[in-house]
């Protein structure tokens, strides 16, 4: 409060102390305004990149103009270089043994060939129609890893359980499959330097959380074409899970589209877009990648590694018989990114 001294010199002094003071409150106001307008502009660029797939988000001009915008970093360390990871000791194979949890649980449609729902707990009982699981398990018996397997979400509740595992793979999971607690343990096991694999419709899977979408590469599934038989390009040969695969292969998949699509990623295979008779355009009218349709990839990502694939539509990609085309090669392509997720080969290998 001003003082009610009778000097003018003190009037003087004090009204000049105030006019200074309002000036720095200006300055300062002007200043928190302009960090506040720029943190805002960057989550609605953010946002505005961030909600591809059937969740809602960026189609059509939109999703030219997120184009524009340039790669989303989601505010971590992400990219094909190593520096991003965090290696603080918490997997230890040699004493534990190379261990996978595999995570199928759906909030939305499901695939055939995940089977019936499985009940609580930590490896359920399985029935023969849950073939991917079936799969998994017996793909870890002859590689010497063991995978257990649940879509209980309470499985995912603490990273202390996650920490168990040198990769988590979601495979074709849907929608909001994770509660809150369980999107805070994933990212603290991935932050731990943890193993992601995402594999198909993980792609249609926690659309409203951009961190989950930088952990697919800055990817989400927007539609697909029809189920038909295509031909994969292998973009990379030197990286672990496509070293033994042929240049070209041919394979049955729904062949997703994306919005957005990958960036910053390593590019490990692609469909050609010319081999695939009925076309790629989606039922949401999405026209296709043209010639650069990616189909798998990986990047380190917040401290861990994050390897990925659309592929995995057909319960048929798991058979052993050489009935289905392709078939061997999936597979050989998946058991490749769950041993580089883990640790146990190179990691996201330059080409």
């Amino acid at each position: 409060m001003l003082s009610r001294s009778p000097t003018a010199r003190t009037h003087t002094a004090r009204a000049h102390s105030a006019r200074t003071a309002v000036s720095l409150l200006a300055a300062v106001s002007a200043t928190l305004l302009i960090a506040l307008t720029a943190f805002f502009g960057l989550q609605h660029q953010v946002s505005a990149q961030g909600g591809g797939g059937r969740g809602g988000g960026v189609t059509g001009a939109g999703a030219q103009g997120a184009q524009e915008l340039g790669d989303p970093d989601y505010g971590v360390c992400r990219g094909t270089g190593a520096k991003c990871y965090h290696d603080w000791g918490n997997f230890s194979p040699a004493t534990d043994g190379y261990r996978v949890l595999l995570y199928t649980r759906t909030a939305g449609p499901r695939h055939a060939n995940l089977g019936p729902a499985l009940g609580t707990g930590l490896n359920p009982a399985l029935a023969d129609t849950n073939v991917v699981q079936n799969a998994l398990v017996k793909m870890g018996t002859e590689n010497n890893f063991t995978v257990d397997w649940t879509e209980d979400v309470t499985q995912l509740s603490t990273p202390s359980r996650l920490f168990r595992y040198n990769a988590v793979v979601f495979y074709s999971t849907s929608r909001d499959t994770l509660d809150d607690a369980a999107q805070t343990s994933l990212r603290q096991y991935v932050r731990g330097g943890g193993g992601f694999v995402g594999v198909h419709n993980a792609f249609g899977t926690e659309y409203n959380w951009p961190w989950y979408e930088g952990l697919l590469g800055g990817a989400n599934f927007y539609d697909h074409g029809p189920d038909q038989r295509g031909r994969v390009v292998v973009q990379n040969r030197h990286d672990s899970s496509t070293s033994g695969l042929p240049a070209r292969w041919d394979f049955t998949d729904e062949w997703y589209n994306l919005v957005p699509a990958p960036s910053k990623v390593r590019l490990l295979a692609t469909v050609d877009e010319s081999t695939l008779a009925e076309g790629v355009a989606g039922n949401q009218g999405h026209p296709g990648h043209g010639k650069h349709h990616p189909v798998a990839w990986c990047q380190y990502y917040d401290g861990g590694r994050a390897w990925l694939t659309t592929l995995g539509h057909d319960a048929r990609a798991f058979s052993t018989d050489g009935s289905f085309p392709g078939a061997e090669q999936f597979q050989k392509l998946i058991l490749g990114g769950i041993e580089s997720a883990m640790g146990r080969d190179p990691f996201c290998r330059a080409g």
